[in-house]
């Protein structure tokens, strides 16, 4: 049964190939994302990871641990850029389950200083006979 406290601790580092990747099947082709020459002239200096990218990671982790999880709300915030090459580490909490649904409480961070780069709250149901 899943119960309050710690879900999940992963590091994960992404390269530019699966900046680019994400943009082709997302159909999200900002050049922020994709153009290093174009990302060189704004404030972040260099290509910047799809926020969308980073929480496909964190429901993959989830799915992993409770199959067939259903999301049925979230609330997303993006902080600070995730650079190609540098490794995040996500984190998930579970704050509330009543054996129906859970919250869980999401954080990525930057390994080398503890900057968090996205922080979310999710409500999902379970499959029956889950968690």
């Amino acid at each position: 049964m899943l119960a309050p406290g710690p879900l999940f601790s992963v590091a994960r580092a992404f390269t530019q190939d699966e900046f680019d990747r994400f943009a082709a099947v997302s159909g999200d082709d900002n050049p922020i994302h994709v153009d290093p020459g174009f990302s060189a002239r704004t404030r972040f200096g260099r290509t910047v990871a799809h926020g969308m990218l980073l929480y496909t990671v964190l429901w993959g982790e989830l799915q992993r641990r409770v199959p067939g999880a259903r999301q049925i709300a979230q609330n997303l915030m993006f902080p600070a850029p995730t650079f190609a090459g540098e490794t995040m580490r996500f984190d998930a909490t579970v704050t509330r389950c009543d054996g129906r649904s859970a919250a869980i409480a999401f954080r990525i961070a930057r390994a080398a200083d503890g900057e968090v780069v996205c922080s979310a709250d999710a409500e999902v149901a379970f499959a029956e006979g889950a968690p």
